[in-house]
């Protein structure tokens, strides 16, 4: 007799209890309420386990640890950040600056990226987390624009893909660090009248902005 195939035999899958959305969705609301009300310091899986009405072993499954958990609860928040076709480069730029800067006045948000920024200082894994998780995911926004700015002509296209990636970067980081200082570090406003400024400066460069 001969033995069956093993294409049409596989062997059975991994079985378990499938991960809930939900659930996490509410460790990671809970994530930024413990970290606004405790810090840093004294935030820890068991709290977030409590305030979320979850066991800490569901907890563990899904994050090792808390610098991962609190990485994953500023990505969710990111991750909301849409860039709208608003017709220009400059008009695009404006309107993700501004959502970008009302993010950034939540206390969860300014709390929970302040002390990850800071914990990552002396954690080269959680640096390699912060990287995956929330800045190369927020690229996008970058990419989307780019496209959009070439679609209409406003940019040149670009056949060198090292170069391009370069450019991504460098927008990406001249508009993130600057609007997380003005924010965060100086606590100074965000408002229309200096992300106007700001975006002339981006778009025309210094002499330009000079001349404008």
């Amino acid at each position: 007799m001969r033995n069956p195939s093993p294409c049409t035999n596989p062997p059975p899958g991994r079985t378990g209890r499938p991960r809930s959305a939900a659930a996490d969705t509410a460790i990671l609301a809970a994530t930024r309420d413990a970290l606004v009300e405790l810090g840093w310091s004294k935030l820890t899986m068991g709290d977030v386990s409590a305030r979320a009405g979850v066991a800490k072993t569901t907890l563990y499954r899904r994050w090792a640890g808390k610098s991962e958990l609190v990485v994953d609860a500023v990505a969710e928040l990111f991750d909301a950040l849409e860039l709208p076709d608003r017709g220009s480069l400059e008009a695009d730029i404006e309107y993700v600056v501004l959502q970008f800067a009302q993010l950034l006045r939540r206390p969860e948000a300014r709390t929970a990226l302040m002390a990850v920024v800071a914990e990552s200082t002396r954690d080269e894994a959680l640096r390699g987390r912060i990287r995956s998780a929330i800045v190369d995911r927020q690229k996008r926004l970058v990419v989307l624009g780019r496209e959009r700015a070439q679609a209409r002509g406003e940019l040149p296209y670009e056949e060198d893909e090292a170069l391009s990636g370069l450019a991504t970067d460098l927008i990406f980081d001249v508009i993130a660090g600057t609007v997380v200082h003005r924010a965060l570090v100086s606590c100074e406003p965000v408002d229309e009248l200096w992300v106007s400024a700001f975006t002339s400066l981006l778009m025309h460069g210094l002499r330009g902005a000079a001349s404008a």
